[in-house]
This record gives C-alpha cells, structure tokens and sequence, in this order.
C-alpha cells in the first residue's frame, strides 16, 4: 500500500521559514517524479514545485527564490524548504508522486498570519 505522508506545516508569521516533509513507503520512491501543491479557501488546488526523478526542478513563478524542493530517494522523502512566507502562501500543502501511477497525500496546513 502507497502511503504519503505530510509533515511540518504550522502558523508562522509572515517573512518566517517553515519546512515540509513528505515521507514515501510501498512505491520505488527513487522512480517517481514528486510535487507539491496547494489549496487555499476557496481556491483550486495550484502547483507549487516539481523535482523530477532525475533531480529536475522547476516551480510556481510566485514561490521562485523563496521555496526550494529537495528529495533523499535514501530515504525516501521529498522536503520543501519555504523562506520569506507571506499571507498568501496559506494552503493545505500536499505531496504528490507520479509515474506509472498518481499518488498524494492528505495534505498539511501552512498559515502565515501575525
């Protein structure tokens, strides 16, 4: 069974840095390309960044230069490094990794408010 796991979502002040986790078992994690995206209230589910299985990256225009993706196919996760957050990166982040197959996880909320 696919699980993707989210982890390290929280409030944060905005300017502040947070650090997201996405933990991969039961797929060849080293295969699949991962993202992140988002959904705001209201809003439809965007991309945010994408780093291939052969370590290409690119990302939503808006989070370029404050957001970095990463990945350890050792241990299977994929992270997302978020810098200068402003209000309007507030979403439930969600991990995703895709190949064959789609898989997401359940998603983890970022609130950046004062």
């Amino acid at each position: 069974q696919v699980q993707l796991v989210e982890s390290g979502g929280g409030l944060v002040q905005p300017g502040g840095s947070l650090r997201l986790s996405c933990a991969a078992s039961g797929l060849i994690f080293s295969m699949y390309h991962t993202d992140w995206h988002r959904q705001a209230p209201g809003k439809q589910r965007e991309f945010v960044a994408r780093i291939t299985s052969d370590s290409n990256i690119n990302y939503k225009d808006s989070v370029k230069g404050r957001f970095t993706i990463s990945r350890d196919n050792a241990k299977n996760t994929v992270s997302l490094q978020m810098n200068s957050l402003k209000p309007e990166d507030t979403a439930v982040y969600y991990c995703r990794a895709w190949h064959s197959r789609d898989y997401w996880g359940q998603g983890t909320q970022v609130t950046v408010s004062s």
